[in-house]
């Protein structure tokens, strides 16, 4: 009962910074938030519930398992051999004391080794969210702009049959005119364009993925070269149109089309970029009528009575909506086929005058005829003309470095007064939902921070702890370059979590240390020396146990980056934890490397 009256409101502050850490992950307002949210609630629940056993059952089960030991026959209690005798132990004092007595050399080498991680860490590989483990692609499919939809039906039916040719492909769904219906979360299907059609692609397992894809591939640039095409994988998280995104903002389409031509040959002289284009698409020809605008007036017909009369007689004009069970059918009223199946009947459209209250020959209006270019697609955001110039990178190659490699020259393309760029894609994604993590980190450190304090009533301890956490970096370089995972979104959730876990371990340590000063009675070194082995088996069994819980999650690809960084990151902790924080102890102490004696420290732990 001693024991659990003196650690259990350590302990309890401990768990709490622990929960503390994972706070950003649960408060995030950005769409991140809705992937990884769920952790933060788990570990909230999971954490409390492990303090209250920890001193509820634990003590229970500890009394009815550790019977008291008998006394001797001549009525003095048994002597019980010193559990921190053995080999282990007596190797670990060693190397502790060695460290105590060489203690700025200690620190000097953890610098050291910090310093090689920053620098380490820029050859980490950047990502935000992996692709899907699902055994599933998608096949966007193109034609050029203002292609008929029939043509691109025909081109994905006889895709689709080669497709369900290949010998791991198990089923193809395809979609005309527009993406399939939304089916998860981070599915985002194509609007509604004649030009397009998407592929969805099921093969008998993730091994046959890759194989299968770098053969359509092929297949795809040597039988269908008048498409663009595009393979994607299914992403695990956000996911964005392209993963590099250059968007031009300004009010003239010929000055955005003439930049975003510049941006595109810079692209596609950047060796591992694919799919390269924007997303205003080709011009289209369009027979435009010339109105005699003074005809036209006296007769009484504007130039949008002439549009509707001609879209009568080409695509048709919906006039209602016909319901067939659960489906909708359009209405459409125009011509028979026989009146508007060449271009020479347009020349006897009627349109009706109101002035003449009779329909007049469309020949009276206009002045002839002429084929332009023109743009069929103008996209806008937030009301302004915005064209976004799009590239992935090539299979094995990182967003972000094909980022930052194209980064100064497209930014160094000149722009006139009035026209603007931005960076989109999972550039921006990842930029929002970083901003909306730490937005919230500064609290959390500031509530972790007074926490801390309220438990120690000291700076010193406080600051022991804490100096500790930027170390824990070390690991997580070590880690990720060793197994090649990149530092993705998971991983920096988990680079936050490891605060809470380093702060828990010291606060352990440092309690045992001043229980043994303070109610024991030791000198200040050996109560450093022997609250540090004391802590050896439950620190380092706590931390074996995490790491030995992160395995199962190698192997899955949306928890490896954070599997890794937890499982090297909380092993270096356990590192500092039993040899730093005695060493940075002994520092604010001011504990003399001599044995003998506490070297004149104050007895106050302040």
């Amino acid at each position: 009962m001693r024991i659990v009256s003196h650690t259990r409101w350590p302990l309890l502050g401990a768990t709490l910074i622990a929960i503390t850490a994972f706070a950003p992950i649960g408060l995030s307002p950005d769409v991140s938030g809705e992937f990884t949210g769920s952790l933060f609630w788990v570990l909230l629940i999971s954490l409390l519930l492990s303090w209250v056993l920890a001193i509820t059952l634990t003590p229970f089960f500890s009394v009815l398992m550790f019977r008291e030991q008998p006394a001797a026959k001549d009525g003095e209690a048994f002597a019980p051999a010193d559990p921190y005798a053995g080999a282990f132990y007596r190797l670990y004092r060693k190397i502790l004391r060695l460290c105590l007595r060489f203690r700025w050399g200690t620190m000097a080498l953890m610098i050291a080794a910090l310093l090689a991680a920053v620098l380490g860490f820029g050859q980490v590989k950047n990502a935000f969210f992996p692709a899907s483990s699902l055994p599933m692609f998608m096949v966007d499919y193109w034609l050029p702009q203002g292609s008929d939809i029939r043509a691109v039906e025909a081109d994905v039916a006889q895709l689709e049959a080669e497709l369900l040719a290949f010998p791991a492909v198990r089923h193809v769904t395809a979609t005309i005119g527009r993406g399939a219906e939304r089916f998860m979360l981070t599915y985002a299907p194509e609007l509604s364009y004649p030009s397009y059609a998407q592929l969805i692609v099921e093969v008998d397992d993730f091994d046959s993925v890759a194989p299968t894809i770098e053969a359509l591939d092929r297949r795809l640039r040597e039988g269908y070269p008048q498409a663009f095409t595009r393979i994607q994988r299914f992403e695990i998280g956000p996911s964005t149109k392209a993963k590099l995104e250059a968007r031009l903002i300004g009010p003239d389409p010929e000055v955005l089309r003439d930049r975003a031509d510049a941006i595109i040959a810079i692209l596609e002289a950047e060796p591992g970029t694919i799919n390269v284009r924007h997303d205003w698409r080709e011009r289209t020809k369009v027979y435009q009528p010339v109105l005699n605008e003074a005809e036209a007036r006296r007769l009484g017909i504007t130039r949008q009575n002439l549009d509707q009369a001609l879209a009568m007689t080409t695509d048709g004009v919906r006039i209602g909506l016909y319901r067939w069970g659960s489906r909708l059918l359009p209405i459409v009223m125009r011509p028979p086929e026989t009146e508007r199946d060449r271009v020479e009947q347009l020349e006897d459209i009627l349109v009706y005058s109101p002035v003449k209250q009779a329909y007049v020959n469309v020949g009276q209006l206009v002045l002839g005829a002429e084929l332009v270019w023109e743009d069929a697609l103008i996209k806008r955001r937030d009301r302004k003309r915005t064209l976004v110039v799009q590239a992935d990178p090539a299979p094995g190659l990182m967003p972000s470095k094909l980022h930052a490699s194209v980064r100064n020259a497209i930014e160094a393309v000149p722009l006139p007064p009035g026209y603007a760029l931005e960076w989109g894609g999972e550039y921006e994604a990842q930029q929002e939902a970083n901003v909306a993590v730490f937005a919230f980190v500064p609290l959390g450190v500031l509530i972790m921070i007074v926490l801390t304090v309220l438990l120690f009533g000291s700076a010193k301890q406080t600051l022991v702890v804490w100096i500790t956490v930027p170390l824990s970096l070390i690991g997580v370089t070590v880690g990720l370059l060793s197994t090649g995972a990149p530092f993705s979104f998971m991983a920096l959730l988990a680079l936050i979590s490891l605060i809470g876990m380093q702060l828990k371990n010291g606060i352990v340590l440092v309690e045992e240390i001043k229980r043994l000063r303070e109610e024991e009675g030791e000198d200040w070194r050996p109560a450093i020396v022997e609250a540090a082995v004391s802590r050896v088996r439950p620190v380092t069994m706590a931390a074996l146990t995490t790491i030995l819980g992160m395995l199962p999650l190698l192997a899955d690809v949306f928890f490896k980056p954070m599997a890794v960084t937890i499982m090297f990151g909380l092993g270096f902790a356990t590192v500092l934890t039993l040899f730093v924080v005695p060493v940075l102890f002994a520092l604010f102490y001011g504990v003399s490397d001599r044995p003998a004696h506490d070297g004149g420290a104050t007895d106050r732990l302040v």
